[in-house]
């Protein structure tokens, strides 16, 4: 290897009377270049995929977002979302062309062109603007001339090859127990259903306006009252959205309150409740409650749905182990959405299985059932707790019932509780709880993995 040259000595410039020139800008103080929505998305990607992996979820509030437009971040997310959705497609059409696997972040400038080829976007605007991103990748400029050819071979087949590919595979950690409790051909079911992602949900805060509200918005009015409308839509410059008329709920994550039945003047105990959907629900109705949740940045969005809404409800931060109500008194209802692995949520969250490897459920499952112990002590004898998870997983649900009732004489499931508009009889398991899927509903767009089950406390 030569060694670099020195640099060339240079005379003093000469000094000359009247100003000197101006100083060159430092780059520093150079206003920062606003990403793009591929840019942001392929961020995203790049966090996603990283070798420190971080949710969707966490970067919706990064620092270097904020100074995008909102269409722009929607469009990044909505990008990074679809293209990890169909990333066993991408992978499938990419390796066609090539020989070897590139550096994970040019890995993830093809898979991005990938997905947005085989979805439509023109191939022009998309192969130049990705060329020019991987040639701001440090390092790494060199392999524009590989983005550029693989992305023009792949637009030239994927359009036509995106649907002919099987729907992607859950990974082994989860896929192996799924398998296990439901059959290999119900998993490929929700394996498909999470490949065709999730429509927009919505729960009306007067559930008798429920047809109106679906009629003004273009919707489709569900068998159990949510309306159904489809993804991609400005929520808020919807008729309704300002003055609170409803909020954003997927419809399976609508039963548990429904089921919980809140009436009037009860005092009801909500905990784990932000970001709020049920929370609202339950005020709603009239109930007077009381929501608990530990993240202080999810109960501020709990407590803005209340303020949109005009509805109100007593809002703490705290650990549901160790609530106590301050005057000792106890709750006629509670709602338990305990912490689980959310792998009901897959098909809005398909980040979700890359990011985790199972590893945290065993956990997981011991901290649902010190919240549920915990929670019948707050509990009216005679009164009624929904125990609930947005987990497909039986451990964190309906096994979770089972030793709940072996370990609390006296308690037990009430099943007529479970007789609601558009609840399905074979969708209530042997021990008396509900069990969602996302394959249900197939003609009309799928629903989220739920479960959940109302508990009797005895007298």
């Amino acid at each position: 290897m030569q060694n670099p040259r020195k640099p060339r000595s240079r005379r003093p410039a000469p000094q000359t009377q009247g100003p000197k020139p101006a100083a060159p800008a430092d780059p520093q103080d150079r206003a920062p270049r606003i990403p793009t929505a591929r840019d942001a998305a392929l961020r995203m990607l790049n966090e996603v995929l990283g070798e420190d992996p971080r949710l969707l979820s966490d970067l919706r509030d990064a620092p270097w977002l904020r100074p995008m437009p909102p269409a722009d971040r929607a469009r990044a997310l909505r990008l990074a979302t679809e293209t990890l959705r169909g990333l066993e497609r991408c992978d499938r059409l990419l390796f066609n062309h090539l020989k070897k696997t590139p550096p994970p972040e040019i890995l993830n400038i093809l898979r991005l062109g990938c997905y947005e080829l085989a979805t439509g976007a023109a191939a022009h605007g998309v192969v130049n603007d990705l060329v020019q991103a991987a040639g701001r990748v440090p390092k790494q400029a060199h392999m524009k001339g590989l983005v550029n050819a693989v992305l023009r071979k792949t637009a030239e087949e994927a359009p036509v090859q995106w649907t002919r590919l099987r729907a992607p595979r859950l990974p082994d950690w989860l896929r192996e127990p799924l398998c296990e409790a439901y059959g290999k051909p119900r998993v490929s079911a929700f394996e498909l259903a999470q490949s065709q992602g999730a429509p927009l949900d919505l729960t009306p805060r007067d559930p008798s306006a429920a047809a109106d509200w679906s009629e003004k918005l273009g919707g489709v009015l569900l068998p159990i009252g949510s309306i159904r409308l489809e993804a991609g839509q400005q929520v808020s410059a919807l008729p309704g959205y300002d003055d609170g008329g409803w909020w954003i709920q997927d419809a399976a994550a609508a039963l548990p309150a429904r089921i919980l039945a809140p009436q009037a003047g009860e005092n009801i105990l909500d905990l784990c409740a932000a970001p709020g959907g049920k929370t609202l629900q339950l005020a709603a109705a009239g109930a007077r409650v009381t929501a608990l949740d530990l993240s202080e940045n999810r109960l501020k969005r709990l407590q803005e749905n209340l303020q949109r809404t005009g509805l109100t409800a007593s809002v703490l931060g705290g650990d549901a182990l160790e609530f106590q109500p301050e005057d000792g008194t106890l709750y006629d209802a509670i709602l338990l959405d305990a912490p689980c692995s959310a792998t009901g949520t897959i098909r809005r969250h398909p980040d979700l299985p890359l990011v985790r490897e199972g590893d945290e459920i065993g956990g997981l499952i011991e901290l649902q059932a010190a919240m549920l112990d915990h929670a019948l002590t707050l509990l009216k004898p005679g009164g009624r707790l929904i125990f609930c998870t947005c987990s497909l997983i039986p451990d964190e649900g309906e096994c979770q019932v089972e030793e709940a009732l072996a370990r609390h004489p006296g308690l037990s499931v009430d099943r007529d509780a479970l007789t609601l508009p558009g609840v399905e009889p074979d969708w209530i398991t042997e021990e008396g709880g509900l069990r969602l899927t996302p394959d249900m509903w197939p003609d009309l767009g799928g629903m989220d993995g739920f479960y959940m089950a109302c508990l009797r406390k005895g007298a």
